[in-house]
């Protein structure tokens, strides 16, 4: 397996972080045009990453316990991820969800994995939620029918995400791209009862198509391929933190794309976070 340098590391999670940023767009667009729902969307964006990998694996991929482990955590956050969504709304699930992961990923670290959290990174932890919490917080709090079953899923989700990243931390002397792949095939798995009662047959037309394989490559294929990389050399709530790159990323694109419009709060919310990523990002100590 190639060594990858703390620095290295930072540059992958940052641009795996950009990769989701724009998955979501991807995803909703899909919902529009393909005719899938969110079980069938996050099946095709599995067995898609999942094959692009395994055009570039130089061998047989194992399934070992802990890449069905992997691929099982992968499931829970993605499904609970989605439930969260239709129980309190994206503003909700998504504030709920990222602000809770890197919390959730500190204490895992801390006390599972005992890796130290140092003063740099609990200040950029901070910053980061600050920054996470006025860029998405105001349209949080606009959104109607929040529920507790809403939260307790968005937790769930960040929990199943939490677990993936310790996990995959814990065991870091594997191969990233063997547990990509293990991760998106038991993933798959999963959800398949899902997506069948779903629907799971896309509207074939070319500009579906197009995002199908865009899904499966960049956000997903690409993404996870780099997240599971530096994850040999950065501890796994660097990488946490790192991550939460994405809420700029899909807010940016968002603005760019869709005409959405960010208020101050949420204009200063982006700058405090890409600072805390940033700084943790040049800061970046292996473990």
């Amino acid at each position: 397996m190639t060594h990858v340098s703390a620095r290295r590391g930072a540059l992958y999670v940052s641009v795996a972080a950009t990769a989701w940023g724009t998955g979501g767009a991807a995803g909703s667009l899909l919902f529009l045009i393909g005719g899938l729902g969110p079980a069938g969307v996050s099946l095709w964006r599995y067995l898609l990453g999942a094959a692009f990998l395994l055009v570039l694996a130089r061998g047989p991929v194992a399934v070992s316990g802990r890449i069905l482990l992997v691929g099982a955590g992968m499931a829970v956050y993605q499904a609970a991820y989605f439930a969260a969504i239709a129980q309190s709304g994206v503003a909700v699930a998504t504030v709920v969800t990222m602000g809770a992961t890197p919390v959730f990923t500190a204490l895992g670290s801390r006390f599972l994995i005992r890796e130290p959290l140092g003063r740099a990174s609990l200040t950029a932890l901070a910053a980061a939620l600050a920054g996470l919490v006025l860029l998405t917080g105001e349209t949080a709090l606009r959104s109607s029918g929040a529920s507790v079953a809403g939260i307790g899923f968005a937790l769930a989700s960040a929990a199943g995400y939490a677990g993936v990243t310790l996990l995959s931390r814990r065991h870091k002397g594997g191969d990233p791209r063997a547990t990509a792949i293990g991760g998106f095939v038991v993933g798959a798995a999963c959800l398949a009862p899902f997506a069948l009662v779903e629907g799971v047959v896309p509207d074939v037309s070319a500009a579906s198509v197009s995002l199908l394989l865009y899904l499966g490559a960049v956000p997903t294929a690409l993404a996870y391929g780099l997240f599971f990389s530096a994850l040999t050399a950065l501890r796994a709530t660097t990488v946490s933190i790192i991550s939460l790159g994405e809420a700029v990323g899909a807010a940016l694109l968002g603005v760019a794309l869709f005409g959405e419009r960010l208020t101050p709060l949420a204009w200063a919310g982006c700058a405090l976070l890409l600072a805390a990523v940033a700084v943790l990002a040049v800061r970046a100590e292996s473990g």
